[in-house]
């Protein structure tokens, strides 16, 4: 452990929020240092990354949907875990690259965050590639917990508290007491199938095609889960399924919410899910302690009303729910030595 520390001074130990959407890192003492989309521009037909290697982020996000012929943006997690092993190791070894920095020799500790749904192979995956992208030793930590120490929760005492976490991919939601979870469901339903329903809602409506990066505008800017004090509406453009032409047209914030029920509902159901399985004093202590919401998607208008509405328990959104993760892995670092056999194994690289 001794020797392990010496050799930390020589680089620059980081938690990372691999999410299917985002990716954001953050460094002991320094907070969020990196932000940026799960996206990766590739040579079609290969895993060859554009750009010498740094055809990753925001750069490869621009091209989402706009790459000619010779050109594949890739997203290599879908559903929180990895579906492309080479794409997510050329992806983490540039997100380490960039923060580490070149003249690194001493590769980092890292702490990832991953969904607790996953199986034993899905997190072999996440191993393999930190160490192949850099990593000197690797801990995962579950989503959920994560997210819960961002938020500043009370996770580690004897008292429940509940953590939803809506990413890109999967909702993460779960009871804790005493530094472990107690109860916890992982359901993949999140942000990306909100997009996915208001594109299939262009679709059957106006029978327009629309884009994932137009898709999750709408969403953030006139999307709701309730009714809204003031309706909005918004012009959106895209290419007409029956003509092939470009052309735009007008949608309201109440169609949308009516496109977005399904997703919020499943997100609802696995909420009421993971209380039934509660135990009765764990249930006692919610009560009083209610739900914290996390995660982008739980930024949507209205939806911590709806869980409250379908609880009955009182419903807040974290503080920067975005980063709750991202932080929750910083400060987990900070803990290494005290939480480590009490949360994911690690292994040596």
């Amino acid at each position: 452990m001794l020797f392990d520390r010496l050799i930390g001074l020589f680089s620059v130990d980081m938690g990372i929020d691999l999410g299917t959407c985002n990716t954001l890192v953050s460094v002991r003492g320094q907070g969020i240092v990196l932000n940026e989309p799960s996206v990766v521009a590739v040579k079609k037909g290969t895993n060859q990354v554009l750009k010498n290697g740094e055809a990753v982020g925001w750069t490869a996000k621009e091209m989402l949907g706009k790459t000619p012929g010779s050109i594949t943006a890739i997203r290599p997690l879908k559903d929180g875990v990895i579906s492309d092993f080479e794409i997510t190791e050329a992806m983490l070894s540039y997100f380490i690259r960039k923060v580490n920095g070149k003249s690194k020799i001493i590769g980092p500790r890292v702490v990832v965050s991953v969904p607790s749904g996953i199986t034993a192979v899905e997190k072999r995956a996440v191993f393999d590639s930190c160490e192949r992208a850099g990593a000197r030793r690797t801990f995962l930590i579950e989503e959920p917990i994560a997210a819960a120490i961002g938020a500043g929760l009370p996770f580690a005492e004897a008292t429940a508290s509940m953590i939803v976490d809506i990413g890109g991919g999967t909702t993460e939601v779960a009871i804790m007491s005493l530094a472990d979870i107690a109860t916890c469901e992982s359901v993949r339903v999140a942000g990306d199938d909100m997009d996915e329903a208001i594109i299939n809602h262009m679709k059957r409506t106006y029978n327009m095609m629309i884009g994932e990066q137009t898709a999750e505008r709408i969403k953030i800017e006139i999307g709701s889960a309730a009714q809204v004090e003031a309706e909005k509406t918004m012009d959106v453009r895209g290419r007409d399924m029956i003509s092939g032409l470009p052309r735009k047209t007008e949608v309201t914030s109440e169609e949308i919410r009516q496109a977005l029920q399904e997703p919020v509902q499943a997100i609802i159901e696995a909420v009421t899910r993971t209380l039934e399985k509660a135990e009765p004093e764990l249930s006692a202590d919610l009560v009083e302690n209610g739900i914290t919401m996390a995660g982008g998607g739980s930024l949507l208008r209205g939806l911590t009303q709806v869980v409250q509405k379908a609880t009955g328990l009182t419903t807040v959104l974290a503080d920067d729910p975005l980063t709750c993760v991202a932080r929750g892995t910083c400060i987990y670092l900070e803990h290494l030595e005290e939480w480590k056999s009490t949360l994911e194994n690690d292994t040596d690289s």
